[in-house]
């Protein structure tokens, strides 16, 4: 009876706490879609998402004071009760400005390497990609036709 409580008893409980937050991941994902649709077009670099309190926590940081302004205000739109929110303007370098980030929509029969070959001329840097799409992307090797994904510029000189 000890090992079944072993497997079965108190483990189990612990096993199906970790769906339930992915689960909730998801439904906040899906309610501020629209919101992480706006972060992806205004380029703003997320840094963390993930729930934290039972709240969809959201950090990055944005190209632009307008860009921070147009995610604060998209958010208010839909209704923050479940959401925190933290994005802060990058700060002015004077270091020269890098080439934008191009978007380029999946085509039939492309995967993340593929296109990392034709942007970078290596395949090996398809995670490049991958991270700038994490709100989009759950997976590299799930990308959809039709998706529209933010290719990093090319940094490498």
């Amino acid at each position: 009876m000890g090992l079944f409580d072993k497997m079965f008893g108190r483990g189990a409980t612990a096993a199906h706490e970790i769906p339930n937050a992915e689960r909730r991941f998801a439904e906040l994902k899906l309610r501020y879609a629209p919101l992480l649709e706006v972060v992806q077009q205004e380029g703003v670099r997320l840094e963390n998402l993930h729930v934290q309190e039972n709240k969809l926590f959201m950090k990055g940081v944005a190209p632009s004071e307008g860009a921070k302004n147009h995610v604060w205000d998209r958010a208010q739109q839909i209704g923050p009760d479940d959401l925190l929110l933290d994005i802060r303007v990058e700060a002015v370098a004077s270091a020269p400005a890098l080439a934008p980030a191009q978007t380029y929509t999946v085509k039939s029969g492309d995967t993340l390497s593929k296109i990392s070959k034709h942007f970078y001329g290596d395949a090996n840097e398809y995670m490049r990609i991958f991270y700038a799409n994490r709100a989009l992307l759950h997976d590299p090797d799930k990308i959809q036709v039709g998706q529209k994904l933010v290719i990093p510029a090319d940094t490498d000189d």
